[in-house]
């Protein structure tokens, strides 16, 4: 059984955090494989189990003092590497939009001229997948955390309401959402997930659906009275929305992530990136 850079990142991050519970909620692991592997490979004891944590056995302090060495080696290595490349592969939702990050590219482009940008657009789930097959390294998304082998780092808080015209001519949601047509730009998104919850839960009709692929003028169409969907309440600005409404407390919480493989090791070109968009 081979141990990779993921594991010996699990094993240093119980150690530090001393629990395991704590570490696979950091990593988005499941507890069951935090360490086992390790201490399988190894055959001995490298964790007391304590009601309250862990501790390193010795043997365990002389892994965890060896792998520090590794990461830390591993990580200047990939460093290296990605400086001389120069490059950012990244990824948002369609309703973020590549404008909102405009002014940190622009900032990059100052300091590395010769910086090369991949930017892929798309719902949640699409962008998850390009994280997990490797064609993108980091993104920014809306939802919810779903995949084990992708770490989710919460950015921000948001809440989903439902736009449209017609939505404010109703006192209940069941008569507000009850056959209306329904404008999306995927079904793969938390917008369309979350309305297909609401329709069943309520045992809902709905109209027809519409996709439109080009996010700005689905909302446009919203507000011409042409169908519903649903948006997040801090894009409402952003998009100058003048008929929505907010949803039941159960549906309407949701996360603004960034988002990377687990075992991917931010370079300094990302690093920075993150830094740009946190000021904003």
């Amino acid at each position: 059984m081979n141990i990779d850079i993921g594991d010996i990142k699990s094993f240093v991050t119980v150690a530090e955090l001393k629990s395991i519970t704590a570490a696979a909620n950091k990593l988005n692991y499941l507890q069951s494989n935090m360490t086992a592997k390790i201490e399988n490979h190894y055959k001995r004891q490298l964790f007391i189990r304590k009601p309250k944590g862990v501790e390193l056995t010795e043997s365990g302090m002389n892994l965890y003092q060896q792998y520090k060495k590794m990461i830390f080696t591993w990580e200047e290595t990939e460093n290296k590497i990605y400086q001389q490349e120069k490059k950012l592969r990244f990824g948002t939702n369609t309703s973020l939009g590549g404008m909102r990050f405009y002014p940190s590219f622009s900032q990059l482009y100052e300091t590395y001229p010769e910086l090369s940008i991949t930017m892929k657009t798309g719902a949640t789930g699409y962008i998850e997948d390009e994280i997990l097959h490797g064609n993108l390294d980091i993104a920014y998304v809306l939802g919810h955390p779903k995949q084990k082998n992708i770490q989710y780092i919460q950015k921000a808080d948001d809440q989903l309401v439902i736009i449209g015209k017609n939505v404010i001519n109703h006192d209940n949601l069941a008569d507000c959402l009850n056959h209306q047509n329904i404008l999306l730009a995927s079904d793969e998104c938390c917008y369309s997930t979350t309305l297909d919850q609401i329709y069943m839960d309520y045992q809902l009709s709905k109209g027809e659906l519409t996709h439109i692929y080009d996010h700005e003028a689905l909302i446009q169409f919203t507000q011409l009275g042409m169908g519903i969907s649903m948006i997040a309440k801090s894009l409402i600005q952003k998009f100058n929305i003048q008929y929505y409404r907010d949803i039941p407390e159960q549906y309407r919480n949701i996360g603004l992530y960034l988002i990377a493989r687990n075992d991917h090791m931010f370079t300094p070109i990302e690093k920075q990136f993150i830094g740009l968009n946190d000021q904003l």
